[in-house]
């Protein structure tokens, strides 16, 4: 069977689809660390982490934050199923930069009722969605 030139890759959460298209590579933020995905990749099932979805279809390279969830990779298809996914160029930078705010001034309270566990996961949530922005802010600005 000859490899495929595209894969197919699918994003999404339980209430939207964030993107379906053919691509040409994907790199995913599985659990253990970034995976990159190429057509023609062995099957395989991974949990996801927090961060950056990137694909790139011809000269375009786009990205998508995203946390946690998991993705089936198949030699033409790759399915991401994500508790959360935004394309970056839809993140509200001001948003994310208050929500890392809130985040970190209930980690630096010393309060006993706060759980830290899920301050430090907002905390990279929001590090993670403001990084996505910026990247792809820089990636619009590199382009010619």
């Amino acid at each position: 069977m000859p490899i495929p030139e595209k894969i197919h890759l699918e994003i999404v959460t339980a209430d939207k689809q964030v993107y379906s298209g053919d691509v040409d590579s994907i790199i995913v933020p599985a659990r253990t660390g970034y995976m990159g995905i190429l057509p023609g990749h062995a099957p395989l099932l991974a949990e996801l982490g927090i961060g950056e979805i990137l694909f790139t279809e011809g000269d375009t390279t786009e990205d998508v934050f995203c946390s946690w969830g998991f993705v089936e990779v198949l030699p033409n298809r790759v399915v991401i199923l994500a508790q959360t996914a935004e394309l970056s160029s839809d993140i509200d930078l001001k948003r994310a930069e208050e929500a890392k705010a809130r985040a970190e001034k209930l980690l630096m309270s010393g309060d006993p009722n706060v759980d830290y566990a899920k301050a430090e996961l907002a905390v990279m949530r929001a590090i993670n969605r403001i990084n996505a922005a910026q990247n792809m802010s820089l990636r619009r600005k590199r382009k010619p």
